[in-house]
């Protein structure tokens, strides 16, 4: 029997689905599974496919099934299970052999990972797929990182299985070690702050203008034709227009309001702290996650904690300053994500191409949207200090929605209604726009109770005190 071109560990949606995207494009894959039912019942299932597929009952047969240098992708849950498998791995693998991580890795184990295979002679890769299940199986975005030697014998397969966008392939080498996992860590970051947006508009139309779901999915889908053209709200729309098949209540409202989290917004936020950057929207859009998990202490809030009527201080909500308000979050979330990513490149010595990504996000990934455009050709003349709210373009963007960002925080604070990412996201972009601001009290604080010392306005050099004790 022929040798495979790739093989694959790890058949949950992911990895099931990732494999028949291999297979469907030409490429025999070798699959192995923790347990072996579960390859059976893959291959079985695969339809026209199963004959692209080569069962792999143990790491051994894997590594057989595959000619050198061989390339394995593992689709398995972070952390130590990664490892564990990685070990299971080594002793059947020859110098100059590829292991790909494809599923959501910490960049700090990636690189970790990467530094130990290499002293062993075997590459490691570590490359974020974005796309869910229905992109892992059609099409997804695919950041890799690692050298670009390790990148070369897989890259004909990686840049086939991934979504296209215009003909282009939306899958690149990004850099060095973790860069691709980092890259797409920060996507996970953004769509943590898309998601807790537009949740947030959609709580007001609801809970302050009483809107029922249909229409308000009908209101998404208008969206969605204009400037926040985008998966997240064309999938909201769909969403709120579905109806329980057994109650024939709304779905959105048989749902219960706790939303879960897998960790890659958390590492957005502790990694943007760590780089001494700052990612309000993301921080404020994984805090609203966790309070969503304290559902016993909001049921108790509800009976005592005293707040105005939504429905009668929210009245007045316009569509069109909803609208303008979630596109002008949306750029200052883009905005803060990718001086996130351009920070960490510095830190890192990665190089990434701000441009590079912004095109491989067009399509197949969960923030693809209608802005990746103007965003790739605002940083290919990159902006002052290059920041994305400086660029020509999203400058009069912003100029021209900010106002109704303004009236929509505003009317949500008079309705008592929790608006954390539209309000964080309007606080950073009025900091922003500040040539002075008010942390010449904070230096002159950490000085009078901790002579910590402070730079004058008037003078080079620091360490100057004030006259506090006389």
């Amino acid at each position: 029997m022929a040798k495979a071109r790739i093989g694959l560990i790890g058949l949950g949606v992911m990895g099931a689905n990732l494999a028949l995207n291999i297979a469907e494009k030409g490429f025999p894959v070798a699959v192995h599974n923790r347990t072996t039912p579960a390859i059976d019942a893959f291959i079985a299932g695969a339809g026209d496919l199963a004959d692209r597929l080569v069962a792999a009952p143990t790491p051994a047969a894997l590594a057989a099934a595959l000619a050198p240098p061989r390339a394995i992708i593992l689709m398995v849950k972070a952390g130590a299970p990664v490892d564990a498998t990685i070990a299971a791995l080594r002793p059947h693998l020859e110098p100059g052999d590829i292991i790909i991580d494809a599923g959501n890795a910490d960049f700090n184990d990636t690189r970790r990972r990467e530094a130990a295979l290499r002293e062993a002679g075997l590459a490691f890769v570590g490359m974020g797929v974005s796309g869910g299940e229905e992109g892992a199986r059609h099409g997804p975005s695919i950041m890799v990182g690692g050298t670009a030697q390790a990148f070369a014998p897989i890259a004909g397969i990686v840049e086939a299985i991934a979504a296209c966008y215009n003909g282009a392939s939306c899958a690149a080498h990004l850099g060095p070690d973790g860069a691709g996992h980092f890259v797409k860590t920060v996507h996970n970051g953004i769509e943590y702050a898309d998601m807790q947006m537009i949740a947030e508009i959609y709580g007001l139309l609801r809970h302050a203008e009483g809107r029922p779901p249909a229409r308000i999915a009908a209101l998404f889908d208008e969206w969605n034709g204009g400037p926040l053209r985008s998966y997240l709200v064309e999938i909201t729309a769909k969403v709120l227009a579905a109806s329980d098949p057994e109650t024939g209540l709304p779905m959105v409202d048989v749902i219960h309001d706790c939303a879960g989290q897998k960790g890659t917004g958390r590492w957005t936020v502790i990694e943007a702290l760590r780089l001494g950057q700052s990612v309000p929207a993301i921080e404020a859009a994984v805090g609203a996650r966790v309070w969503s998990a304290a559902k016993d202490l909001r049921l108790a809030g509800e009976a005592v904690l005293q707040g105005p009527d939504p429905t009668q201080a929210g009245a007045g909500l316009l569509d069109a300053d909803l609208e303008r308000a979630l596109l002008a979050a949306r750029v200052i979330g883009y905005g803060q994500g990718f001086s996130l990513l351009a920070a960490a490149s510095g830190e890192f010595g990665w190089q990434l191409d701000l441009v590079r990504i912004a095109e491989i996000w067009r399509a197949g990934c969960i923030i693809r949207s209608a802005l990746l455009d103007d965003i790739a050709s605002a940083f290919a003349d990159p902006p002052p200090g290059g920041s994305l709210i400086l660029s020509l373009h999203f400058a009069q963007v912003l100029s021209g929605n900010t106002g109704a960002l303004r009236r929509v925080v505003a009317r949500a604070v008079q309705a008592g209604m929790p608006v954390p990412v539209l309000s964080a996201a309007l606080a950073w972009y009025d900091t922003m726009r500040r040539a002075r601001g008010t942390a010449s009290l904070i230096q002159a604080q950490r000085d009078f109770f901790g002579a910590h010392g402070f730079e004058r306005v008037d003078r080079d050099g620091g360490g100057y005190h004030g006259p506090w004790g006389g």
